[in-house]
């Protein structure tokens, strides 16, 4: 007779593991995780949704075993896209997934899961681990993410009121934040990645709290991941209206030139592929420029809208 444990499946591990998160997760022990809605603030409100994972940053966690960081990228990838619309994250969720479950590893994770929740100002309300043998290699893992946010429909931001003239900010990033690893891991060998495996691991940063501060001065928001500048500025323009950028106007962070340095890359592909140093961009009107430099001294002007072709322009 085969038990499900001689299958590769350890039921009691995962038992011990929802011991050990007891504290973290808010009640966790049921069949789903239940959210107070509070809407007496919202005359006609959306729920917003997203959902991410950390991509293959991961494969950089698992080769120098640091594991803590990686549950901060995956808030962060969630509840920086929330924000974009100007919604206020409410609730999160997590998927993780493994071959042969590692209660230690696990642990690390979901406390960085829970430390991203703190700074994004939403709980974790549950999730769901999975051990998949023959699924995953020893030592693999996988995380997906799950946010669920709230706007009032007047508060909308959707980047319809961008105009010529308008000034583009955008606020520092943390380094390589969760994309471009695929490009990074074929450019370096494994010990150069251990080496730089500190630099590479530095978590998303998570930029709730500063975009809510600004959102009702703010026409347009850009969250800088996947397709870089190129993509995801693009995505907010209106017809006939085009986004200059300054190269120069911010420092480029020096794990960015290491990047391009080592594998030849031609300017047009780091800015399509990386953050390059700004991870949120912010699109106001001139007369909001003060206003929002007194809120968020950090962010930087990098450029500005134009009339023209719907694009992105990096000169």
């Amino acid at each position: 007779m085969v038990t499900y444990k001689e299958a590769g499946v350890d039921i009691k591990k995962a038992e011990k593991l929802v011991k050990k998160i007891k504290g973290i997760v808010s009640g966790i022990g049921g069949f789903s995780g239940f959210y107070p809605m509070e809407l007496a603030r919202y005359k006609k409100p959306f729920l917003v949704a997203s959902t991410d994972g950390v991509g293959t940053k991961l494969k950089i966690a698992q080769l120098i075993r640091k594991h803590n960081t990686v549950g901060i990228d995956l808030v962060a990838m969630c509840v920086n896209d929330i924000i974009t619309c100007g919604a206020k994250p409410m609730f999160f969720l997590d998927y993780f997934a493994t071959g042969k479950l590692e209660l230690g590893v696990a642990e690390e994770v979901i406390k960085g899961i829970h430390k991203g929740c703190l700074q994004g100002g939403c709980p974790l309300i549950g999730g769901e681990t999975a051990e998949m043998p023959g699924f995953y290699k020893k030592g693999e893992y996988d995380l997906a993410g799950f946010c669920v946010g709230i706007v009032d429909r007047k508060e909308v931001i959707d980047g319809k009121k961008i105009k010529p003239g308008d000034i583009i900010f955008g606020l520092p990033s943390s380094g390589l934040h969760s994309n471009g690893f695929s490009l990074v891991r074929k450019i370096f060998s494994q010990k150069e990645l251990r080496s730089l495996g500190k630099e590479l691991l530095k978590p998303t940063k998570i930029y709730v709290k500063d975009v809510l501060s600004v959102r009702s001065i703010v026409r347009g928001i850009a969250h800088i991941t996947g397709g870089g500048f190129i993509d995801n500025i693009t995505r907010i323009l209106p017809q006939k209206c085009q986004a200059i950028i300054h190269q120069g106007s911010w420092r480029v962070p020096q794990i960015f030139q290491l990047v391009q340095k080592k594998g030849k890359i031609k300017e047009k592909e780091m800015f399509h592929t990386f953050n390059m140093g700004i991870g949120m961009v912010l699109i106001v009107s001139p007369a909001k420029r003060k206003r929002l430099l007194s809120r968020l001294p950090q962010a930087r002007p990098i450029g500005e809208v134009v009339s023209g072709r719907r694009q992105v322009k990096i000169i």
